[in-house]
């Protein structure tokens, strides 16, 4: 066994995430689809702060000692990452810091700035360099938006509560961006349940993780190119770590366009009457468009996140 294999979370480290953020996050339902043939969504966008990028930050924040989280902490973050911990922080009276790229939408910016956290907007190729200066400059700790046990395991209680939900569950399909969500939940269905296949989704302009699962090893695509995707949350590579884990659990990964992407934001709303944003959307999006592409069977299909920019809203929905 590698030392990156045993650094791999358990589904131990899962259960003691899920009972440290129980109360604090909201257990998610899971919702059945009458509109579409044995599927159910789990719709992370009820969150508080409209995402499931709550559930890693809170963990993650609990685990800190009183001396760390005094001197605060710092995350880059396209926006949900960043909401989540100015919100766990305001709750447990820690500074936050985010490093969020210029492109972000000014519904997510304005919203960390909301729950507290301080703002710093820089270019996308920048935020991981901007936050590793402030951890030197500041003493903060950084609370990477995937790339840590911590938030690996957070996200994967997701997983584990889809299983109590519904255990005769057949396939998991969860968003991959940077990889800790689709890391933490194929973590923890593959332990409880082995034969149940996780599959991935992301979008096929940005779909980096395809390309790095398929070669082994990390693949950084150009920034323009990963920027022509509209769901934002999914413009991030994977990381060693993330990668490690979705080698060892996750069964496919599959690509959907943006037009998929966009009508099924339009279709979660009208028939599910969920605010889904793009990057939550893309999951359905396989169901609805590349069922034959998918193992046949009881269906979960992860809603990450309902951080819908307005402007997108409006020519969605006119």
């Amino acid at each position: 066994m590698t030392a990156l294999q045993q650094d791999l979370v358990r589904l131990d480290d899962i259960r003691d995430a899920a009972a440290r953020i129980s109360g604090l996050v909201v257990r998610t339902p899971l919702l059945p689809c009458p509109w579409a043939d044995e599927l159910w969504l789990k719709p992370e966008s009820l969150q508080p702060i409209g995402a499931f990028k709550l559930r890693g930050a809170t963990n993650a924040l609990h685990r800190l000692d009183l001396e760390r989280r005094h001197a605060g902490v710092v995350t880059h973050s396209s926006g949900n990452h960043g909401q989540a911990l100015a919100y766990a922080g305001r709750a447990l009276g820690i500074p936050v810091t985010v490093v969020m790229p210029d492109v972000s939408t000014p519904l997510k910016i304005e919203a960390t700035r909301g729950y507290g956290a301080e703002v710093i907007l820089v270019p996308q190729s920048q935020r991981e360099i901007v936050a590793q200066q402030l951890v030197a400059e500041r003493g903060l700790t950084l609370i990477p938006p995937y790339d840590h046990p911590d938030i690996i395991a957070g996200q994967g209680t997701v997983g584990l509560e889809i299983f109590e939900d519904l255990s005769s569950v057949d396939v998991v399909v969860v968003p991959v961006g940077g990889g800790g969500l689709s890391s933490g939940v194929a973590t923890a269905v593959k332990a409880l349940a082995p034969h149940v296949a996780v599959i991935g989704v992301e979008p096929a302009v940005a779909a980096d993780a395809a390309e790095s699962l398929a070669a082994g090893m990390v693949r950084i695509w150009p920034e323009a190119r990963m920027l022509s995707t509209v769901a934002d949350g999914l413009r991030t590579p994977l990381s060693e770590l993330t990668l490690a884990h979705l080698s060892a659990y996750l069964d496919a990964i599959i690509t959907v366009s943006e037009d998929e992407i966009l009508e099924t934001v339009r279709t979660l709303a009208g028939k599910a009457r969920l605010i889904a944003e793009p990057s939550g959307a893309v999951t359905t999006a396989a169901v609805l468009h590349h069922r034959d592409e998918l193992p046949a069977g009881r269906t979960v299909a992860v809603v990450s996140g309902g951080n819908l920019d307005p402007a997108l809203a409006s020519r969605l929905f006119a």
